[in-house]
């Protein structure tokens, strides 16, 4: 409480000769996107000479997603880090991207989110005073499960799926036959080791950091979903900027983004050493059955956001 009456006096403190960005998030400092967020700290000081500093209070110091949202909304703090699906629930472009298999690859993801359609969409949160400066890969997720292996969609029948309570989510996993289960990410580990829910689906860094792993034992790469975190600056403090510290800050979050790219494929590919340790057995299905049984997600979305689908046309068809 006192940290947020702290940073509720300004989210852009004058220093002598510097301001300070507060920029507040909900992951550990272990997290690769945290560390592309230090990288963000590093270059916008670099290129400003210390005339922009940037404060960081990471593990949900400020509250969650939510809360530190709003703070930004009223000017308290200047920059934040979330899910490109809670900001679904400002901008609706921000649906597109939990498509299911919408990207063919990452090679595919990035052209388009670093492409003209993801800077449209990082601009269109303004309006709500929540300037998108770039995305971090927060990488594919898959499914896992406890006691039955999916190996095809028919796979996931009868059991029970934990899932973000996102309305995309739920159809995508209802859609492949599987029964969807709105959950607390805080419950879900409780849930599993007592059949509450069959299993889940995130990435591979969050299988391992929740342990998850130690209690589910097949774990499904059929990567349905990838969906992005974004690097958030609030409009009021843009707006306060200079023209050339625009710049800099712009130009820090693009550099950041890239460093973060391979932040995120290390925690890959040491969360997959951990988990096969530990004795889960990884299962490479063959994603064109899942992709199948999902197209009724996208029919779905386009039916009720008309106006996006040559955007999803644009997306699928870009080489």
């Amino acid at each position: 409480m006192l940290v947020i009456l702290v940073v509720s006096f300004s989210s852009c403190k004058q220093e002598t000769g510097s301001k300070v960005l507060y920029l507040g998030h909900t992951l550990p400092q272990a997290h690769p996107v945290h560390k592309g967020i230090l990288e963000f700290q590093k270059a916008l000081e670099k290129k400003s000479n210390g005339t922009l500093k940037v404060k960081i209070f990471p593990d949900a110091q400020l509250g969650s997603e939510r809360e530190v949202l709003e703070l930004l909304q009223i000017g308290s703090v200047a920059a934040t880090k979330v899910s490109a699906a809670t900001l679904s629930n400002f901008v609706p472009e921000y649906h597109l991207l939990g498509i299911p298999y919408l990207f063919r690859d990452k090679n595919h993801q990035f052209d388009v989110l670093e492409g003209d359609i993801g800077k449209s969409i990082l601009e269109k949160g303004s309006k709500f005073w929540l300037r998108g400066l770039c995305y971090y890969d927060a990488g594919s997720r898959s499914f896992y499960t406890s006691k039955k292996a999916i190996r095809t969609p028919e796979d996931l029948k009868g059991l029970k799926i934990r899932v973000m309570n996102n309305q995309m989510a739920i159809n995508m996993v209802n859609s492949m036959g599987g029964s969807a289960t709105p959950l607390a990410y805080g419950e879900l580990y409780t849930a599993i080791q007592q059949g509450v829910v069959d299993g889940a689906e995130n990435n591979p860094p969050s299988f391992v950091s929740s342990n998850h792993y130690e209690i589910s034992k097949y774990y499904t790469l059929d990567q349905h979903s990838s969906v992005p975190d974004v690097l958030l600056i609030g409009t009021k403090f843009w707006n306060k900027l200079s023209e050339e510290e625009k710049i800099w800050v712009q130009e820090a979050a693009d550099e950041s983004a890239q460093a973060q790219k391979k932040f995120w494929s290390d925690s890959v590919d040491e969360s997959m050493k951990v988990a096969k340790a530990a004795g889960v057995e990884i299962i490479i299905p063959e994603k064109s059955l899942f992709a199948e049984k999902s197209k009724s997600v996208v029919e779905e979305f386009v039916k009720e956001f008309p106006e996006m689908a040559p955007i999803v046309n644009q997306i699928k068809s870009k080489e």
